[in-house]
C-alpha cells in the first residue's frame, strides 16, 4: 500500500482488490460481541474536518475506535481556523502532538494533497472529501458493497467488478463521489454511464474513462447498479435546470423506473438523499436499495484503510529498526 490516500486514481486493481478483500475481515469484528481490534492501539488519528459531516465523520470515527486507535476530533468551527490560522499552522499543531494518521476533508480541491506532500507533517492523509476533486473511501464502500450484492461475500473475494454496468445519475459537476467512482469503477473493469443534464456534466468529460447519457431511460434496462446523486445546491452559484419538478421528472428515480431495471439491479446512494427530488421514498425505502449497507460498509472499508496504512508502516518501521 502507499503512505496516503487521497485519490481514487492512484490505486492500482491489485490495490483497490486487497482493500476490498481486507474490508471483507474487517466487516466480520462487526458480527462479534466486542467490536474490537487492537491492531493500532498507541497509534493517534486525528479527524480534521474543514466542512460539515455527518456520515463520513462518524464511520471514520468508529472504523479508528474499533481498531483501538486514540481518536482526535477537530472541526473548524470553533476552532483558530476560525480567526484566520492557515492550514499549514493547523497541520504543524498535529505534528507537534504527534500524530500517527491524518483524516481530512476539505472543501478546497486540493487541500489533502498538499497536507501530504508540503512537509508539513510526517503522517499518512486519508483524503475524507476534497471540494468537488475525490472522495476515495466512498467509491471504496460502494464498489465494495457492488461486489458483496453483484458477485457475493465469498465468491467476490480476490474479485473485481469486470464487466458490471454501472449508471451515475445527477449532479456530475459538483460530484467528488462521481470523480472517484468513475476512476476506481474503471480501474476495477466496470463500464460507467455518468447521466445528467447537460448543464450539470463537467467540461472535459469526453475524457474520463466513462460514457455520458441525457437520458435516464434508455440506460436502466442494462444496469446492474443505479447511483443516484444529490443535487448539491451548496456548491452552485447559477441555475442549472428550471425548476424541481422538472429535474425530478426526467431525472429522478421512482417506483415506475426501478421496475423497469434487471431484477438482480440495485440502487444506491451515497447519501444524503433528498427524498422526492432524485429519489422517491417507495425506492429509498425497498429491498434494492443499498444506502443503510453502504454506511455500515464504510465502516468496515475505512478500517481496511487505516489497517493497511498504519499497520503496513508500523511493521516497516519495526523492521527498520530490527536491522
Amino acid at each position: 500500500m502507499m503512505r496516503h490516500l487521497i485519490s481514487a486514481a492512484d490505486l492500482t486493481r491489485d490495490d483497490a482488490v486487497q482493500i476490498l478483500d481486507t474490508a471483507e475481515e474487517m466487516a466480520r469484528v462487526a458480527d462479534r460481541p466486542i467490536k474490537k481490534l487492537p491492531t493500532l492501539r498507541g497509534r493517534t488519528i486525528c479527524n480534521l474536518f474543514f466542512e460539515d459531516s455527518t456520515r463520513t465523520r462518524i464511520s471514520f470515527e468508529a472504523a479508528e475506535k474499533r481498531l483501538s486507535a486514540d481518536v482526535i476530533n477537530f472541526a473548524a468551527k470553533g476552532s483558530s481556523v476560525s480567526k484566520g490560522e492557515s492550514l499549514k499552522d493547523t497541520a504543524q499543531t498535529l505534528e507537534a502532538m504527534g500524530v500517527d494518521a491524518v483524516v481530512i476533508r476539505h472543501g478546497a480541491s486540493g487541500a489533502p494533497y498538499r497536507l501530504a506532500t508540503s512537509g508539513w507533517i510526517d503522517a499518512p492523509v486519508i483524503n475524507a472529501g476534497d471540494g468537488t476533486h475525490q472522495h476515495p473511501t466512498q467509491a471504496l464502500l460502494d464498489a465494495f458493497t457492488m461486489r458483496r450484492r453483484l458477485v457475493g461475500r465469498d465468491a467476490g473475494l480476490g474479485q473485481d467488478l469486470a464487466g458490471k454496468r454501472v449508471t451515475i445519475v445527477g449532479d456530475v459537476l459538483h460530484s467528488r463521489v462521481a470523480r472517484s467512482n468513475v476512476d476506481l469503477l474503471h480501474t476495477l473493469g466496470a463500464e460507467v454511464t455518468l447521466v445528467a443534464p447537460p448543464t450539470l456534466v463537467p467540461v472535459g468529460v469526453e475524457h474520463w474513462p466513462c460514457e455520458v447519457s441525457y437520458d435516464l431511460d434508455s440506460v436502466l434496462t442494462k444496469s446492474d447498479a443505479v447511483m443516484m446523486l444529490r443535487v448539491q445546491r451548496e456548491r452552485m452559484n447559477a441555475a442549472f435546470f428550471p425548476t424541481e419538478r422538472e429535474y425530478s421528472r426526467r431525472y429522478g428515480l421512482d417506483g415506475d423506473r426501478m421496475a423497469r431495471m434487471p431484477e438482480h439491479a440495485i440502487v444506491m446512494h451515497p447519501g444524503p438523499m433528498v427524498r422526492g427530488m432524485e429519489i422517491t421514498a417507495e425506492v429509498a425505502d425497498s429491498d434494492r436499495c443499498t444506502v443503510v449497507e453502504q454506511v455500515a460498509n464504510g465502516v468496515s472499508i475505512r478500517m481496511a484503510v487505516l489497517y493497511l496504512l498504519l499497520g503496513g508502516n508500523e511493521s516497516q518501521s519495526t523492521r527498520t529498526e530490527e536491522k
